[in-house]
């Protein structure tokens, strides 16, 4: 039987894609924030307007990396670089940086994607330190 081709009102299939497309963006934005959070599992970037809201977003388990290599520098630099090709497509020129965490991929990530081209305003470290810890463990009893 195969695939059911529907075919619209100018005469194209829907399956087909013309070639002359190119990937580009709706929203506009011309300096932005990018939050890096770089855990030992895993490293997260998420690029949003000076406002907050959340423009493109990446991480290294999206771009299918599994298990171990989440967490590795060279996972981190392929965050960066797929968020970089994202924001170009928007027209960011501008962006100031916020590091989380203490992961292996905090700077790598960063130097990815300043790499490709984008005036770097500011970096600043945001890493969450605990001041209180947990609870500590019930006494044992003999």
């Amino acid at each position: 039987m195969g695939k059911k081709r529907i075919v619209t009102k100018k005469g194209q299939a829907s399956g087909d894609k013309s070639k002359s497309q190119s990937f580009s963006s709706k929203k506009r934005v011309d300096s932005g924030i990018l939050n890096i959070e770089a855990t030992y599992n895993n490293t997260k970037a998420v690029l949003t307007d000076t406002k907050g809201n959340v423009v493109a977003k990446s991480s290294s388990g999206s771009l299918g990396f599994k298990g171990a290599r989440k967490g590795t520098p060279f996972a981190a630099a392929k965050v960066g670089e797929d968020l970089a090709s994202k924001a170009e497509a928007m027209g960011l020129k501008d962006v100031s940086v916020i590091i989380r965490g203490v992961g292996a991929g905090r700077e790598s990530a960063m130097r990815a994607f300043v790499g490709k081209g984008f005036n770097l305003g500011s970096i600043k470290d945001e890493t969450p330190v605990p001041f209180n810890g947990v609870k500590a463990k019930k006494a044992r009893r003999v």
